[in-house]
C-alpha cells in the first residue's frame, strides 16, 4: 500500500544542492540572467560603486535582474520585490539569496532613470540582430494611463479664482476699515494676524495660477506638476499619455516615450524617428489612426522619406453623411490658387489665418459670389458666405488620400488595431497595469521602458526555450 507524501522537516543533505539547481533549464530566470549577463552595464550607463567603508554594494546587474523579472512576474513596488526575493524562488536564484532591501532596489530605480531606458533599446538590438523584427510594417499609438496623483487633492484654476475674488474682497474691506481708523485715532495699526495669514493664502494662490498659466493647463497638483488631466476610459483622471511603436512580424515593441499631452496629434514623426534611432531604419509602413492626423506631421513624414499611413477621419473623402458640399468636395487649383465648389464657382484667397481647432497655419479661401448663389445656405450657414481652411501643407494631405485609394494601403491600415491593440490589452488587463506606481514625467517614462522591456522578453523568451534566440555573453 502506497502512503500520502509528506514534507519530511528533518530532512538534512549530505552535500548541500547547488544554487544553479534551484531552477530548471528553461525557467524565465535564466533567460533574465543570459540577457543581462550578455549587456555591456558600463557602456549603458551603470556605474560601478565601490566602498572603501562599511558593507559592499550591490551590483548593478544583480538589482536590474531582480527589477526585470520582477516586472515580469508583476511585482513593481520596491517593497513587494524585497519580500519577492525572499520568498520567490526565481529571484532568490537570480540574487543569489543576497536579499537587497527596498531601498537599495528604490535607489537603483531612482537614480539609473535614464540608464534603465537604455535597456529596453538594447533589448530591441538583441531582437533585430536575431532577425525577429521585421521593417514592412509597424504600427503607432497611444494609451492613457492614470498618474498616482488623485483629483480631490488638486487645484482647478476655477475654484482658485473664486476663492482669489473672495479674499480680494474681504482683504479691500478690511484695509478700508484700518486706514479709516488711523485718520480718526491717533497711533498706528498693526495687521491682525488674521489678516495677515489671508495674505500669506492670496500669495500662494496667485503663485498656483501662475504655474498653471505658464503650465497651459486649468487643472494643477502640486505634488505632480508634469500630469495633466486626461479622458481615462470614460474618466477625466489625472494622467499620462503612454506611446508605443509595435512590428507587424513579431510583435515587439520597437519605440516607447511617454507624453503630458492629452492629444496624439505631432507625435507621429517623433515616434518613427525614436525607431530609426534604436534600429537604423524605420517600416517601409507605419500606420496610425485619426489622433494622429496632421498635415504637418504628413509633410514632415514626406520631407523625412517615412512611409506613413494615417487615418484620416472625417476628412476622407468618402466620408459617410460627408453631403455634397462637404470640404472634401471642393477641389484646390494650385496655378490659379484658388478653392472651386462642386458647382464650378471659385474661391479666391483672402488671407492667412490659424486653424480654430488644430492651431496650425491655414490659408482661407472665401465665396465672393454667395449672394447670387442657388444653394447658398445649403453649403453654409455663414452670412458672409462660404469659408474653406486649407493647411499650408494641404499637398501632402492629398497625396495621402490618393495613397490610401490603393487597395494595399487599405489593409495596411485596418491591420493597425490587430498590431498595437493587443499589446495594450496585455499590459493593462493581463500585467494588471492601470495606474503609474511613480511620480514625475521621467519616473513614468521609465516605468513605461520597463513595462514594454518586459513585455518583449516574455515574447523573446518563447524564442529562447525553442532554441531560435541565442544570447551570447559578453565576458
Amino acid at each position: 500500500m502506497s502512503q500520502e507524501k509528506r514534507a519530511d522537516y528533518s530532512k538534512r543533505y549530505l552535500l548541500p544542492p547547488s544554487l544553479e539547481d534551484w531552477v530548471g533549464a528553461d525557467h524565465p530566470a535564466r533567460f533574465i540572467r543570459e540577457f543581462v549577463d550578455a549587456l555591456d552595464l558600463k557602456e549603458l550607463g551603470f556605474r560601478e560603486r565601490l566602498s572603501e567603508e562599511g558593507r559592499p554594494n550591490y551590483a548593478a546587474d544583480m538589482l536590474l535582474k531582480a527589477w526585470l523579472y520582477g516586472y515580469l512576474m508583476r511585482i513593481r513596488s520596491s517593497r513587494g520585490l524585497e519580500r519577492a526575493c525572499r520568498e520567490n524562488v526565481g529571484l532568490i536564484w537570480l540574487t543569489g539569496m543576497h536579499e537587497p532591501d527596498h531601498n537599495t532596489l528604490w535607489r537603483f530605480f531612482n537614480e539609473n532613470k535614464g540608464v534603465l531606458r537604455n535597456t529596453f533599446r538594447q533589448a530591441v538590438k538583441v531582437a533585430a540582430r536575431a532577425n525577429l523584427i521585421g521593417l514592412v510594417l509597424h504600427a503607432v499609438d497611444g494609451t492613457k494611463i492614470m498618474a498616482q496623483a488623485s483629483r480631490r487633492t488638486a487645484l482647478h484654476k476655477a475654484d482658485l479664482e473664486k476663492m482669489l475674488r473672495k479674499l480680494d474682497n474681504v482683504i479691500e474691506e478690511a484695509m478700508g476699515i484700518i486706514e479709516s481708523a488711523e485718520r480718526t485715532e491717533q497711533g498706528e495699526y498693526c495687521l491682525p494676524e488674521e489678516l495677515c495669514e489671508k495674505e500669506q493664502l492670496r500669495e500662494k494662490i496667485r503663485a498656483a495660477l501662475s504655474e498653471m498659466e505658464e503650465a497651459g493647463t486649468k487643472d494643477y497638483h502640486p505634488l505632480e506638476k508634469d500630469t495633466r488631466m486626461m479622458n481615462c476610459g470614460g474618466r477625466t483622471e489625472f494622467a499620462y499619455n503612454a506611446q508605443a511603436v509595435a512590428d507587424e512580424r513579431s510583435g515587439l515593441i520597437v519605440a516607447t516615450d511617454v507624453v503630458n499631452a492629452a492629444s496624439d496629434r505631432g507625435l507621429l514623426v517623433p515616434m518613427i524617428e525614436k525607431v530609426e534611432a534604436g534600429l537604423g531604419s524605420c517600416a517601409e509602413e507605419t500606420v496610425a489612426d485619426a489622433g494622429y492626423h496632421s498635415t504637418a506631421e504628413l509633410h514632415r513624414a514626406e520631407e523625412s522619406g517615412y512611409g506613413v499611413v494615417v487615418a484620416l477621419g472625417r476628412q476622407r473623402e468618402d466620408v459617410e453623411g460627408a453631403g455634397e458640399y462637404h470640404p472634401t468636395k471642393f477641389h484646390y487649383d494650385e496655378e490659379k490658387d484658388q478653392c472651386v465648389c462642386p458647382r464650378g464657382e471659385a474661391l479666391t484667397f483672402e488671407r492667412q489665418g490659424t486653424s480654430s481647432k488644430y492651431k496650425y497655419p491655414v490659408r482661407i479661401y472665401r465665396c465672393k459670389s454667395y449672394k447670387q448663389c442657388p444653394v447658398r445656405w445649403q453649403c453654409s450657414q455663414a452670412h458672409n458666405g462660404r469659408k474653406i481652411e486649407l493647411s499650408v501643407h494641404h499637398d501632402s494631405l492629398v497625396r495621402q488620400r490618393l495613397k490610401q485609394r490603393r487597395a494595399e494601403m487599405q489593409r495596411a491600415l485596418k491591420r493597425r488595431q490587430a498590431v498595437i491593440e493587443p499589446i495594450f490589452g496585455h499590459i493593462k488587463h493581463a500585467m494588471g497595469f492601470r495606474r503609474w506606481t511613480v511620480g514625475g514625467i521621467e519616473g513614468v517614462k521609465t516605468q513605461w521602458s520597463l513595462l514594454c522591456t518586459t513585455v518583449n522578453l516574455s515574447k523573446m523568451y518563447k524564442y529562447w526555450v525553442n532554441g531560435h534566440l541565442s544570447l551570447v555573453s559578453r565576458d
